[in-house]
């Protein structure tokens, strides 16, 4: 057998090793690569970076686990910067199997940054309605959550006391894996005025483009590399800056497969010939 028929028969098991060194090592040593920050990125930080101290950020977790290495660093990330500023934190979803993810980013980081449950943050949770929900709460929030996540009444959390509609809050960062972008921007943007910043996956950034070029969105995070950029902007790496290196090294080993595997299957062929 020879050497280029060999190449293009690569035992899959050292295929799949290889693949797993290369994803495995970069995480497990925290190896970072460099990444550029996108105009778009950049319009996300500067609008909330420009919020003033006080100023109250809904969020909003509309994905799952499946969306989780994505869109997970992105909310982090964007609540280091909230919580670094002094914004207040609104969290809720219209995902059901968002809730718990975004119960435990919000968690972590205001336990990272010492904010009180009721003063600094809220998380409303989950409820169904969609567009009926987002436009209903241009009227009243309270109309729709009467109680935050675990049942305590809105009224007796002071942060909502204060806030009634969407006059009173600064700015929407919809975190999505589906169309629950659109319907931000068309039903709450369109209509309400309302300041919006949207974090999608990766295969959803291109979609996601027209909003920003019509200024329709204040900014535009897409997919993982969009998540480390954020996390280069606020000074804080995380899972997103090195999860673009086992990535990037990945595909680069896929690609080099594929090379190997062709220039074998084509030099037998000739061979043969």
């Amino acid at each position: 057998m020879s050497i280029w028929e060999r190449l293009s028969r690569i035992d899959r098991r050292i295929v799949y090793l290889i693949i797993f060194l290369v994803v495995f090592l970069p995480l497990l040593f925290g190896i970072r690569m460099k990444v550029s920050i996108s105009p778009a990125v950049q319009s996300a930080y500067n609008a909330i970076n420009a919020l003033p101290e006080g100023s109250v950020v809904m969020v909003s977790i509309d994905y799952d686990p499946a969306s989780m290495p994505e869109l997970q660093p992105m909310l982090k990330a964007i609540l280091r910067h909230c919580f670094g500023k002094n914004l207040k934190v609104v969290l809720l979803g219209f995902w059901p199997l968002g809730l718990p993810l975004g119960t435990e980013g919000l968690n972590q980081v205001a336990t990272e940054y010492h904010k009180v449950y009721g003063i600094d943050y809220v998380n409303l949770g989950y409820r169904p309605g969609d567009v009926a929900v987002m436009v209903g709460m241009g009227k009243n929030i309270k109309s729709f959550f009467m109680s935050d996540y675990r049942g305590k009444s809105c009224d007796s959390l002071p942060l909502m006391q204060h806030i009634r509609n969407y006059d009173d809050i600064a700015m929407v960062v919809g975190l999505e894996a589906g169309s629950f972008g659109d319907m931000w921007v068309q039903y709450v943007g369109a209509r309400f005025h309302q300041r919006i910043i949207l974090g999608v996956t990766a295969v959803m950034a291109a979609m996601e483009y027209p909003y920003l070029q019509a200024n329709q969105i204040g900014g535009l995070i897409g997919g993982l590399k969009g998540a480390a950029e954020y996390e280069l902007l606020i000074k804080h790496p995380g899972f997103a800056s090195t999860g673009m290196a086992a990535q990037s090294w990945a595909h680069i080993a896929i690609i080099l497969f594929i090379i190997i595997g062709n220039i074998g299957y084509f030099m037998e062929r000739r061979r043969r010939k």
